[in-house]
């Protein structure tokens, strides 16, 4: 089957590149807890190396690009020269425009998951999450050329600036980790450097995780109310969780907890925040990544994970991503090939069920006359999104700031549509 046939047959199958490429049955979606996970995008559905490879360089690039002041053709810290964009992924294309009132098609679901073709994300996104004061807004060509950067994309449309990913949250069980490390013997052939991983891996509780943001953004929501001054909100801050013994009371003024408003680029742009915290609002997006990026430390930590690197704080749930220079998974055997991340989009939702929240993510980078073929976006339940891949370990959710204007970020978010 060639390249262009075995991708429409994924397609019709819903299948995703950058990240969960088919929605896990409520049996698998119970097993993950237990480390039963599904093996990479690559190996499940049959992509080339090249397509794998085309799909971390322009997640690269986009880095590169996200920015401010640094140079297209520059590199991230520690990455690696084969990071270098090779020309094949010169195929990436811009969505065009969409009508401001044409509606959007419905979604196709399964699973716990819908998809759709970028153009509908986009007649969706105005409708819906485009409003600006009220009033809908057609999607940019600068915001569109961002969407055609696909996971990534995704997230980067919807919070303004590139994710930062300095205000990240997860959780990591210790007390399981050490008696997992004593009780459970190593599988057949498997290293003690895989076996450490994925111990690690197990012990890492994405609900949780998931829960510790949304329970902070809700405490920082709070804070913003009527604070229409950095010391104001500041000091909101501290007395809330000062009253509720909350150890992130203790972190520095410096500190990416309590800096992270100032550092949001929309706080002080004259139509975004203008310097007024109670203009903006706390919102929440994931990243899945791969924990073994220490490229001068041992190469078993790269290809079966490093269990030390990224974990939070056991006090306040931080993780210091500092480290994190988006480098993928390497390759253990012969022809194995990782993606090197993905983002989800969560925003403001109020469902108080995690399980029946909506995260929205991308398959790959637009490419309608190329190899890999358009982007598609979807809409998936907590379960399908936290699920991931072989290719990562480690699952963070991160809070950002958005104007309040914006409404990116709705409190109900309707899978599908209409």
């Amino acid at each position: 089957m060639d390249k262009r046939r075995r991708f429409l047959a994924f397609t019709a199958v819903g299948a995703v590149i950058c990240t969960a490429g088919f929605a896990p049955s409520s049996g698998q979606a119970a097993g993950i807890g237990n480390g039963e996970r599904k093996g990479s995008y690559a190996e499940t559905h049959g992509l080339t190396p090249d397509d794998v490879e085309n799909i971390n360089a322009l997640n690269e690039r986009a880095l590169t690009l996200g920015r401010p002041g640094k140079p297209p053709t520059e590199l991230p810290p520690g990455a690696g020269p084969s990071l270098q964009p090779p020309a094949s992924v010169d195929d990436r294309e811009t969505p065009p425009a969409e009508p401001l009132e044409r509606m959007p098609d419905a979604y196709r679901a399964y699973g716990g998951r819908a998809t759709t073709v970028v153009n509908n994300y986009i007649r969706k996104w105005q409708q819906a999450y485009s409003h600006r004061d009220g009033k809908k807004q057609q999607m940019t060509e600068a915001q569109r050329e961002k969407l055609s950067y696909g996971c990534v994309g995704v997230t980067w449309v919807n919070s303004g600036p590139y994710p930062a990913n300095k205000l990240a949250f997860a959780s990591f069980d210790e007390n399981k980790y050490r008696n997992d490390l004593k009780n459970i013997a190593p599988r057949p052939d498997e290293t003690r450097a895989e076996f450490e991983g994925r111990i690690a891996k197990n012990s890492f509780d994405e609900e949780k995780g998931f829960k510790r943001a949304r329970d902070v953004a809700a405490v920082m929501n709070k804070a913003l109310e009527g604070a229409h001054d950095e010391g104001t909100y500041i000091n909101n801050l501290r007395t809330a969780l000062t009253n509720t013994n909350d150890p992130l009371r203790h972190e520095d003024s410096r500190s990416n907890f309590y800096s992270a408003l100032r550092n949001t680029p929309t706080f002080t742009e004259r139509d975004g925040g203008n310097h007024d915290p109670s203009r903006m609002k706390a919102v929440i997006y994931s990243k899945h990544f791969w924990s073994g990026q220490d490229q001068r430390g041992p190469a078993d930590k790269r290809k079966y994970g490093d269990p030390e690197a990224f974990r939070p704080d056991q006090g306040t749930g931080l993780v210091d991503m500092s480290k994190d220079r988006s480098i993928p998974r390497s390759p253990a055997r012969p022809g194995e090939s990782w993606v090197n991340f993905d983002y989800g989009w969560f925003g403001a939702q109020t469902e108080a069920d995690a399980d029946k929240t909506i995260w929205t993510h991308g398959n790959h980078y637009h490419s309608p006359h190329g190899s890999l073929g358009p982007m598609h976006v979807y809409e998936s339940k907590f379960p399908n999104w936290s699920a991931g891949y072989a290719d990562f370990d480690r699952g963070t959710y991160m809070i950002t700031f958005i104007p309040r204007s914006w409404n990116t970020a709705p409190d109900k978010v309707q899978q599908g549509w209409p």
